[in-house]
């Protein structure tokens, strides 16, 4: 569970996350702070939509992409084609060690010598000494990226259907498959679905329930799909407009976003299969500006992750790309906004406020790897909380409150909680709170965290740490625009 909060890569600029010759270091920095909180790094997916428009090529060492013009609605717009060669593979040596790795191959193309070829170079460098001496693996291979789209995206005609994708993943799963040598008893296992949507039925449309009725478990490459993956965002900004934080924000439809799937997480569960999102993040089409990059959406990420537990969800991949809105790290210097694509001095690679929800997310769960989280019934409609237990014991909870404040908004309200317990057990007397503390919803930097900061150069944590020690019979107040983490003493 360390690894709930985990990430997305667009597969087209790989190569700026990991790094060529060495590895990026700001990025593994930022990889690090969680592990040194729980012991466990986080999951890394490398795939998106380029991932079906990639080709190999052994002529091309890294990568060679080709990108629409930039816009003000999409300053970083995703590659349409990219040729990848075998060291665009042999880099996932620059992760830290022991990151598990979900990599996705083209199906959308319908060429199987090209996924023939990436999954060559891709087993390769999974088995190079550099890869295996730092235990990094591949846990997942995902044939095709949202594959429901694939009609509107130009990828296939009228006549698609989920059974057609069926018999079609088949084909390409199974030449995966026997490529990469998978059997019932490897490591690696297959990804199914990565659909962008879901009818939730098993009649029509695409969804788990639909490919499950239709047999897709019992084929031969379908009997090595250990988890089910689906994609969500929250809102989209696709078109441009005017995103609205506190939308963002609210419990209501933080919850609405989730629960909409659990009849396909039930079926999935059913089967005996895990569930994830494995692309995730606020706003498709790479955010929403003043929304997705602001201290709203990180009480918004941390909201949205912790409430998936509840459902059923076992990890989360917040789906980030070079100079995208929504990303929780920037890996590399940008030249030009993310918000309207106009030119900005040299701007060094740094974190973005969401990245804070993901080590606060690290730190409720811990490293003891026995942590369970319940959500708290809270007669609230603007704050959540969540209990975090450890061997059944209660250990921490977290509390958000999502009112969004903004610049003259007038004076900042803030809810009491106060603490009652049941059960047997240790009297908890006291307790350490640990605050997010944010200026304005709208704000894109200057969080934090017990007074300390990951907006520095390097990614590493920076500044003195500030907790309160509080009799449990005070309670506490929890400002609007507000997180903090209860640690019961």
């Amino acid at each position: 569970m360390g690894n709930l909060v985990s990430l997305s890569i667009e597969q087209d600029r790989w190569v700026d996350w990991a790094g060529t010759t060495e590895p990026n270091k700001f990025f593994n920095n930022v990889l690090d702070n969680l592990v040194q909180i729980t012991n466990t790094p986080p999951f890394v997916r490398i795939g998106g939509s380029s991932e079906d428009h990639t080709d190999f090529s052994y002529d091309i060492e890294y990568e060679e992409d080709i990108f629409p013009a930039s816009t003000a609605i999409t300053p970083y717009p995703r590659a349409t084609n990219i040729t990848v060669g075998p060291g665009f593979y042999d880099i996932i040596s620059h992760l830290p060690e022991g990151t598990q790795v979900h990599w996705g191959v083209n199906q959308r193309e319908d060429n199987l010598t090209a996924t023939y070829l990436e999954t060559v170079a891709l087993m390769n460098a999974f088995s190079s000494p550099a890869v295996v001496d730092k235990n990094i693996t591949l846990k997942f291979i995902e044939v095709g990226n949202e594959p429901d789209l694939y009609y509107i995206n130009g990828g296939r005609n009228g006549s698609w259907n989920v059974r057609g994708y069926v018999y079609e993943w088949e084909k390409f799963a199974l030449n995966v498959s026997t490529t990469a040598k998978l059997s019932n008893t490897s490591y690696t296992k297959l990804i199914g679905a990565a659909f962008a949507g879901s009818s939730h039925n098993n009649l029509s449309g695409f969804s788990p329930q639909a490919i499950f009725n239709i047999g897709i478990l019992k084929l031969p490459a379908g009997q090595l799909i250990e988890t089910i993956s689906q994609h969500q965002y929250s809102g989209s900004f696709c078109t441009g407009g005017k995103a609205m934080l506190q939308d963002l924000m609210t419990k209501s439809y933080i919850r609405g976003n989730i629960s909409m799937f659990s009849p396909d997480i039930e079926a999935t569960i059913a089967n005996g299969l895990n569930y994830i999102l494995g692309e995730t993040n606020s706003m498709s089409c790479n955010g929403a500006s003043e929304v997705s990059n602001t201290a709203g959406a990180a009480l918004w990420l941390l909201d949205y992750s912790l409430y998936a537990t509840q459902v059923g969800i076992s990890r989360l991949h917040f789906h980030e790309g070079v100079g995208y809105k929504f990303n929780l790290i920037q890996p590399v210097t940008l030249d030009y906004s993310i918000l309207d694509g106009s030119p900005i001095a040299p701007l060094a690679p740094h974190i973005q406020p969401p990245y804070y929800a993901a080590i606060i997310v690290a730190e409720a769960i811990g490293s003891s790897g026995t942590a369970q989280v319940v959500e708290i019934a809270i007669d609230e409609n603007n704050v959540s909380g969540y209990a975090f237990y450890e061997h059944g014991t209660l250990s921490k909870a977290v509390f958000i409150n999502t009112i969004a404040y903004f610049s003259g908004a007038g004076a900042r309200t803030s809810t009491h909680i106060d603490f009652s317990f049941t059960g047997s057990g240790h009297t908890v007397k006291e307790m350490s709170v640990k605050t997010l503390k944010i200026g304005y919803a709208s704000d894109t930097n200057h969080l934090t965290w017990g007074g300390q900061t990951y907006e520095t150069s390097d990614g590493i944590v920076s500044g003195p740490l500030t907790l309160e020690i509080l009799p449990i019979s005070s309670g506490v107040d929890l400002q609007e625009t507000e997180a903090i983490l209860v640690t019961f003493l």
